[in-house]
């Protein structure tokens, strides 16, 4: 429960503060974000204020609602493709490129992060019946966005999440690819190799508007934000698979290279995570408990609009967006395999040891 005494109210300026290190996280000769005390024990960027707020403004809303908070269990996500198993045996046969390739996506999607500062910003004392102050939903523009936009693109000279996975991939493989070779990579495996611009965001939104899923006196500005949110949370969560596989792989001494530093960089990319998964979870948790108002005055329950919102990001996510990331990585291990010897009973081996099926059409089932 809240003590009276918690804050609630901060600055951008306190929720980007970090903790006082005395020293800094190198990898790989790269000064990344976070560091370590006299003790040894490691910050993530930006918590010094970050975790005390987000607690106490989950403690205030269980005060005032009473609600469990929005969350989706782990196990709803199916295990990375390849999955330990499988991409242990590649390696042991000489066959890097599909590990290579999976922590270079990693580190891309990471940093699509720093788009969120592109997002249209609602009136959230207009959006929402109840009042919203003192609440993450009130902070989302006043550091939450550039903490996570940060922590995961980076900021100034310190590496962020996209270039800490990068880090782990050159350690582990030893600087494996060049840019261009970068670049053909993430074509192969259907990821954009950058960013989208603004003007792509905003052409895209336009795109969207025509069949968007929430009653048209709703601000739209409000469901893009609270879709992409959504997004950013399930992401973050089944991302949890993603850690415990790169940190099984990349610890084995006898498949990769840096006696396990790589894993030991995963791990705090996981501890930098989870106030990403908590402010999420506590905002959206936030609106869903509250009632919209739409700017022809009528009401909505927010459960019904974050659950509308909510239904179609988890099916898009299981369905049709899973379906890519395979058929990409397919991609991937054809491309590394063509040409080699016994490729055929190399590929038939490697699926055996795992539970996804692909199909004469291409399309993959998991058993």
């Amino acid at each position: 429960m809240r003590s009276v005494t918690d804050q609630l109210d901060y600055t951008e300026a306190e929720l980007l503060a970090d903790h006082d290190i005395t020293e800094p996280l190198m990898a790989n000769g790269v000064r990344c974000h976070g560091g370590f005390d006299a003790d040894g024990r490691y910050f993530s960027p930006r918590t010094k204020n970050r975790w005390p707020a987000i607690r106490a403004w989950e403690a205030e809303r269980q005060a005032q609602f009473g609600t469990p908070l929005l969350d989706i269990p782990l196990e709803t996500w199916p295990a990375p493709f390849p999955n330990v198993e499988q991409s242990k045996f590649l390696l042991r046969r000489g066959v890097t490129g599909p590990t290579v390739a999976t922590l270079t996506r990693i580190g891309t999607v990471e940093g699509f992060g720093g788009m969120l500062r592109l997002l249209p910003i609602p009136d959230f004392p207009r959006a929402f019946a109840e009042d919203v102050s003192s609440t993450a939903t009130a902070h989302i523009d006043r550091g939450l966005f550039e903490a996570h936009a940060r922590d995961e693109a980076g900021y100034g000279e310190q590496a962020g999440h996209k270039e800490m996975w990068f880090v782990c991939r050159d350690i582990a493989f030893g600087n494996p690819v060049t840019e261009d070779e970068t670049a053909r990579m993430l074509e192969r495996m259907g990821v954009a190799g950058r960013p989208r611009t603004k003007e792509e965001i905003d052409r895209a939104q336009a795109e969207a508007f025509a069949s968007r899923l929430l009653p048209d006196g709703v601000d739209y500005r409000l469901e893009v934000l609270v879709s992409r949110m959504i997004g950013l949370l399930l992401i973050e969560i089944s991302a949890f698979h993603s850690f415990a596989w790169a940190e099984d792989v990349l610890s084995d001494d006898e498949l990769v290279a840096g006696e396990g530093e790589a894993a030991q960089i995963v791990r705090y990319i996981r501890a930098d995570e989870s106030p990403h998964v908590a402010w999420l979870r506590t905002a959206l948790s936030e609106m869903r408990d509250r009632t919209w108002v739409g700017d022809d005055g009528r009401q909505h329950a927010g459960t019904e609009m974050i659950g509308r919102l909510w239904d179609r990001a988890v099916h898009e996510s299981l369905g049709v967006r899973r379906q890519e990331a395979l058929a990409g990585t397919w991609r991937e291990l054809e491309f590394e395999l063509a040409g080699r010897p016994g490729a055929d009973d190399l590929l038939a081996e490697m699926m055996s040891l795992g539970s996804v099926v692909r199909h004469e059409d291409g399309t993959f089932t998991q058993t």
